[in-house]
This record gives structure tokens, C-alpha cells and sequence, in this order.
């Protein structure tokens, strides 16, 4: 397994409150969390850098090799409901971060074998001969453009684009989306954050993976949406599936007997 990460503030943010981490366990398994956080001042920072520790943590005293799908399932979206309630107790101890929360994808990919939850709108991706969303975006503007109220395209400028239905932070269980999917050796699996989404149509994304890989398409992808305005963090991870036969010199040695 190969893993790429990038961030960048944006053109109109005073901090970036994106977050990302990865863990690559050994020459099959990875695991990716993105989260997006939402807050004034240090509240959106705070909530999703104790997110990503979080979810982390979890996963890296949980996961075996010989977990069952139904476990790992199990594992991801218990360690968004952990997180949840982490961001809670915290919210409610600290007055300044009253009403934090975050949005959070992750991914769990072991072989050919994707393993993703999510809550809120940022997004994973599956990339290969197409691009296709793997995650659903709960906002405001899914449910109305699903509804048949609004158009895709009116969906980028409506006036509650940013209006979330589900986040870690929120005083009830999260209810993440789960989705478990097989691969083709060649794919891309893509997470972002919408500074991505919203500043770079997916055609665009899938023509720019078309020429490059790694840190230039991370890269590349970040212009984009630079170029396009990028008024928000923008926060990006990828993960490659290599012959398992090929030395993996970014191993993780802590994490290499699981």
C-alpha cells in the first residue's frame, strides 16, 4: 500500500481546521481518516484534531489481521461514535468551543478489499476507467437536490451549501454511513475534503488523475481548486494497492505485526 496526504489553507481561511492522518499497517492494509472542522476561532481545529486522534487510537489497539468484515465495520463506525462523544464532553467542559464539530471520512483499505465511513460531507472517491463517489454527502443541498428541488450545478452556489445534516460533535450518535466495496488493482481511492468538491468538478478530478500520481496529483489538484476561487481548506489523501511481492520501504514497524 501506498498513501498520499496534502493540505493547504485556502486563499480566504485564517487557519486551516481540516485534518488528516494515516496508518499503513503493513504491504496490504492502510487506514486513512480525513476530518473537516467547524467551529469559531480554535473550536472547528480542536474538534477535528481530537477526531482524527481518536479514530486512530481506536483503530490502532483494535485492528488484527484476522478481523472478520462485520468487525471492521463495527470498529470504524464505534470510533466515530467515540469521537462524537469525545468532541461532546469537550464542547461542553469549554465554553469558547460550544458547537464544535467536524466532518470525518475514513478508510480502511486491506488488499483489494475498501472498507469507508463518513459523516457529514467529505468525500471518497473511486477512481480508475471513471470517477465515482463511494460516500453520500449529508447537507442540506443533497436532500433537496435528491428531492428533485435543485439542479447539481445550482447545488455549488445554493445559499445553504454549507449547511450539514450529520457531523462528529452533534448531541445525538452520529449514524455514519458505512460502505464496504472489492477493487480493482489499478483504482485510486481518493478522500477530500469539500474545498476540493466544491472548487473542482469531478470530471476535472478524474482528467488530472489521468496524468499524474501521488504528491504532483495531490498537487495539481490543489491548483485546481486554487484557481477556482478556494475559499476553503482543502485537504486531500490517496491510496495506491501495490503487488504485495514489492519491498514497502514506509512501513510502519510499530504497526507491522498486526
Amino acid at each position: 500500500m501506498k498513501i498520499f496526504t496534502g493540505t493547504d489553507i485556502g486563499l480566504m481561511r485564517s487557519e486551516n481546521q481540516d485534518r488528516i492522518e494515516h496508518v499503513i499497517v503493513n504491504e496490504i492494509t492502510a487506514f486513512v481518516v480525513l476530518c473537516d472542522g467547524m467551529g469559531g476561532e480554535n473550536a472547528g481545529s480542536a474538534a477535528s484534531e481530537a477526531a482524527v486522534e481518536v479514530i486512530v487510537d481506536r483503530f490502532s489497539k483494535v485492528y488484527r489481521r484476522d478481523l472478520s468484515d462485520d468487525t471492521v465495520k463495527n470498529m470504524m463506525i464505534t470510533a466515530l461514535t467515540t469521537a462524537n462523544s469525545v468532541i461532546l464532553d469537550e464542547s461542553y467542559s469549554d465554553p469558547e468551543k460550544k458547537g464544535m464539530g467536524t466532518t470525518c471520512v475514513a478508510a480502511l483499505q486491506r488488499g483489494l478489499k475498501l472498507h469507508v465511513v463518513s459523516a457529514g460531507d467529505s468525500r471518497a472517491y473511486r477512481i480508475n476507467k471513471e470517477i465515482s463517489q463511494i460516500t453520500r454527502d449529508h447537507s442540506v443541498v443533497m436532500q433537496k437536490f435528491e428531492k428533485g428541488e435543485i439542479t447539481r450545478e445550482q447545488m455549488r452556489s445554493h445559499p445553504q451549501r454549507n449547511f450539514i445534516t450529520k457531523a462528529l460533535g452533534i448531541p445525538f450518535e452520529p449514524d455514519p454511513d458505512y460502505f464496504e466495496l472489492e477493487l480493482e488493482k489499478d483504482d485510486v481511492v481518493l478522500l477530500c475534503s469539500d474545498g476540493l468538491s466544491t472548487y473542482v468538478d469531478e470530471s476535472v478530478i478524474f482528467d488530472i488523475a489521468k496524468k499524474h500520481r501521488g504528491d504532483e496529483l495531490i498537487k495539481k489538484l490543489i491548483e485546481a481548486a486554487l484557481d477556482n476561487g478556494g475559499k476553503d481548506n482543502i485537504t486531500i489523501g490517496l491510496l495506491y494497492y501495490d503487488d504485495p511481492n514489492e519491498p514497502e520501504d514506509d512501513i510502519n514497524p510499530e504497526l507491522s505485526s498486526m
